[in-house]
């Protein structure tokens, strides 16, 4: 086995938007990132880039603060259509599941089919896909979720947003795993950028993970734009403090996390916040 050549990095999101109205619920909800933080970063320091991201965000989707996996917000008829997808940076290897229904954990499918020749799935093909492999059909909708669709039915607007994690592992090799319950009472089927490139991408020089409005990140093919920004030759908090300031002049609302092969982290947002944190040995900072 090859000797380790990295101190292991891990970054962490739990969705940007508005200022949160609940202080207890911030509270809440930056402790559980912490404590996220804190078993990610030792399952890092055991395994690869991949396995770490996607356990990552698996904790994130069990958790029903966070609207990914359990408790994660309802479409328009009331369904839960979830999406999440993986990116494997040294093989430059991307895998989702998009809109897949009565699966608590879509982000393990989305590293499941990392190893077949479809890679990415949708709706009922991706729920069989799941069965097939031994997940078993689950209601992810929680009473709070509920709730809250019958909210938005009565015209009380209230976004939640995605979670996402970005490692760098001990051998040097990157990864990103992001998951989303979606925008909230959105027309039925509607697809969210997290089972796409441009808001989960990894390769040998970054990973990157995007939050926010989905249809923006869609437009501005973000996490594959910051990507070609490194390629290019510039540094990694340059690259999102460029692609930032355009985003600012089109008045975007987005957040995206992200780190580079050096182990250096970058966060931006034009969002009034963006739940985060990132870990380096003993170095942790939470946001």
């Amino acid at each position: 086995m090859k000797p380790p050549i990295a101190r292991p990095v891990l970054i962490i999101h739990g969705g940007a938007g508005g200022a949160f109205q609940d202080q207890r619920r911030l509270r809440r909800v930056r402790k559980t990132i912490r404590r996220i933080l804190n078993l990610g970063y030792q399952k890092l320091s055991e395994t690869n880039a991949v396995d770490a991201v996607t356990y990552v965000v698996r904790l994130l989707e069990d958790d029903p603060d966070f609207n990914a996996g359990t408790g994660s917000m309802l479409q328009e008829d009331g369904r839960a259509r979830l999406s999440a997808s993986v990116m494997d940076g040294s093989r430059m290897r991307f895998a989702a599941v998009i809109n897949i229904e009565k699966i608590k954990n879509p982000v393990l499918v989305a590293q499941a089919l990392l190893e077949e020749k479809s890679r990415v799935l949708a709706g009922n093909g991706a729920f069989r896909f799941a069965q097939k492999i031994g997940f078993k059909a689950q209601d992810t909708r929680t009473s709070r979720a509920i709730e809250r669709w019958k909210k938005w039915k009565r015209g009380t607007r209230q976004g939640s947003d995605t979670v996402g994690a970005c490692a760098l592992d001990p051998f040097g090799h990157l990864a990103a795993a992001t998951s989303s319950g979606g925008r909230g009472f959105e027309f039925p089927g509607r697809v969210s950028d997290s089972g796409m490139p441009i808001a989960n991408f990894a390769d040998d020089k970054c990973a990157i993970s995007a939050t926010g409005n989905g249809e923006e990140i869609i437009d501005e093919g973000l996490a594959v734009r910051i990507a070609q920004r490194l390629r290019d030759g510039l540094p990694i908090r340059k690259a999102f403090q460029r692609t930032f300031r355009e985003l600012r002049v089109r008045k975007r609302s987005i957040g995206a996390i992200g780190l580079d092969r050096n182990g250096n982290v970058a966060q931006a947002k034009t969002t009034a916040i963006l739940i985060h944190g990132w870990r380096k040995g003993k170095r942790r900072t939470i946001f």
